[in-house]
């Protein structure tokens, strides 16, 4: 620790995304002088335009606003704890139902230049190829880091990046209607929880294949059109080589007997636990470029998943991200340098809010560490507090990026109607968010 707060008299974020904005502010608003590195205009990835920073660039919604949606819980959280990116969002809103949508060119407009004119940020405006040999530096690039920082980084952590390009659902286990399903590992190998298996007849998978062929597919960006690798190619795709393809996939349930008969069914759908608690069930090979609705229409038809709860739909897109169940601590620091603080997107996290609150707690590391103390994670029962267990516990085999939902926070301790039961964890997120805030000396100036 002690060489890291003598090498912390310079700190140096590198990337003005939402992650990198939101880092670089809670650490000067605390005092810090801090270097925030931002390569546009000299540079545009293929994904950006303008020379704004924190653009948007997919969508000019941040999503779900109401408080039974995790994501709203989440704004909730970095709104009372002073986030930069909340303040802008809620000064460019725009009408959008039960969104958040803001105006994206006001947004970024707002930020940038409360960003330029702060005393102790200096904004350089130059691409970054290596990462500085001393001091406190934040890696908050985002998913389209540029190729050279990706080898460097890449060199940093001793192993390569990783890019994906399709994604499977993920399904909360309550949802899941428990009498149609069984468990069992395929020829009985290993526990036989480590998988649920959803048995489909000749009939169902005929009808699943027709409406999986026929379901509306979205066309990619630009600069996310990749080749499809066999080990992640999207089941639409496997299903247009033929009718039986999916049965010697994904589907194929040779060593999955049904208990009850001993037979194996025609096709198998199986679940893989997503953490640890298995609150989260994978569909297990089901990358899918299917638009949402139809991904709840189509994956419907599965047994047992007829209820289905999607903590996660599908995507197909470009994304560089590190393995960081492996790599970090809570605190979002490499394992192997302290010094070096990864934050947003290239962590794991998946979605706008989701990186701001990444680069949020990225920020309060930096002001511990600058100042000698021990930083605090908030705990896993509060939306900031799940989402970065979730990037630094979860089985570093199957790791991919994931947005906040209420499948990643710890269960209830008492039993209570599934109606009531998102809106009860939001109230004790809120209520654990103040507790933790008066620890770590985060002040709601809304309440002054």
């Amino acid at each position: 620790m002690s060489d890291i707060i003598e090498q912390s008299k310079m700190v140096t974020i590198i990337g003005a995304g939402l992650a990198g904005c939101e880092a670089v502010w809670q650490a000067a608003e605390r005092g810090v002088q801090v270097r925030l590195y931002e390569m546009k205009p000299t540079r545009y990835s293929p994904a950006h335009s303008k020379p704004g920073l924190a653009e948007l660039v997919c969508s000019n919604s941040l999503r779900g606003a109401d408080l039974s949606n995790a994501v709203g819980l989440l704004k909730e959280e970095l709104r009372r704890c002073n986030s930069l990116i909340m303040q802008a969002a809620d000064a460019t809103r725009v009408p959008a139902g039960g969104a958040m949508a803001v105006d994206r060119d006001l947004f970024s407009a707002w930020i940038t230049e409360r960003i330029s004119y702060h005393p102790n940020i200096t904004l350089i405006r130059e691409e970054l190829t290596s990462l500085p040999s001393e001091g406190i530096v934040v890696i908050a690039t985002g998913p389209l880091t540029s190729d050279a920082l990706a080898q460097e980084i890449a060199s940093l952590v001793g192993e390569r990046l990783y890019f994906y390009d399709a994604v499977a659902p993920i399904i909360t286990s309550e949802s899941l209607d428990m009498s149609k399903i069984y468990a069992a590992s395929r020829y009985g190998k290993g526990d036989p929880d480590d998988y649920l298996n959803c048995p489909i007849d000749k009939e169902q998978y005929t009808s699943f294949v027709e409406a999986l062929k026929a379901a509306e597919k979205v066309a990619p960006w630009e600069f996310e059109k990749v080749i499809h690798f066999d080990g992640c190619m999207p089941i639409e795709e496997m299903a247009d080589r033929g009718d039986e393809t999916l049965r010697f996939g994904p589907m194929k349930p040779v060593g999955l007997p049904v208990p009850e008969t001993g037979k194996e069914p025609w096709a198998v759908v199986q679940l893989r636990a997503e953490n640890r608690e298995k609150t989260l069930y994978n569909i297990v090979g089901f990358q899918t470029k299917m638009t949402w609705s139809e991904q709840r229409r189509v994956l419907r038809m599965i047994p047992g998943l007829e209820q289905a709860e999607f903590a996660r739909l599908g995507v197909m897109h470009r994304n560089t991200f590190i393995n960081s169940p492996t790599l970090l601590v809570s605190t979002q620091q490499l394992k192997s340098d302290p010094r070096i603080i990864f934050a947003g997107q290239i962590t794991g996290v998946e979605g706008y809010v989701e990186s701001a609150g990444s680069g949020f707690l990225a920020g309060l590391t930096i002001v511990a560490l600058t100042k000698g103390t021990k930083p605090f994670v908030p705990p896993k029962d509060t939306a900031l507090g799940a989402l970065i267990y979730h990037i630094t516990n979860a089985d570093a085999r199957h790791f991919q990026p994931m947005n906040v939902n209420y499948g990643l926070f710890p269960s209830l301790e008492v039993k209570v109607k599934k109606k009531d039961r998102k809106l009860i964890m939001a109230e004790r997120a809120l209520a654990t968010l103040e507790v933790w805030k008066k620890k770590v000396g985060v002040i709601d100036r809304n309440k002054k």
